[in-house]
């Protein structure tokens, strides 16, 4: 099993985690990939228009860091960057269907936590 790297956050990135999104770690990833390195408004369009599920809650938390950002630091959302978004397990509830003969087989619902790291770019 690999170990991923993540860079820790300094005191100019801005953070917004999403600890509850009702999707599979891979599902979320796919979207997480797309906006890695972009800008922040960049990001926020690539998302409004991909046809991805998962792409509304990834947005809400990128809205959030973005508001984070103004808030809370006083930067320019103009000068944002995505500097990193990455995807972990969460919880995983396991429900029960009934299936022929007395039978059951169990579906897994998984969970995943979501993070966006936003630095502020000179330009």
């Amino acid at each position: 099993m690999s170990k991923r790297l993540h860079i820790k956050p300094t005191s100019l990135d801005v953070v917004a985690k999403d600890r509850m999104v009702l999707a599979s770690p891979r599902k979320v990833n796919l979207v997480a990939k797309m906006i890695r390195g972009m800008s922040a408004g960049k990001a926020l369009d690539a998302l409004k228009f991909c046809e991805k599920a998962v792409a509304r809650d990834v947005r809400k938390t990128l809205l959030s860091a973005i508001a984070n950002a103004e808030t809370n630091f006083g930067l320019d959302m103009d000068l944002l960057t995505v500097k990193e978004a990455y995807v972990g397990k969460a919880v995983v509830l396991r429900r029960f269907m009934a299936r022929a003969k007395g039978s059951g087989a169990s579906i897994r619902k998984r969970f995943s936590r979501l993070t966006v790291v936003l630095c502020e770019t000179e330009g």
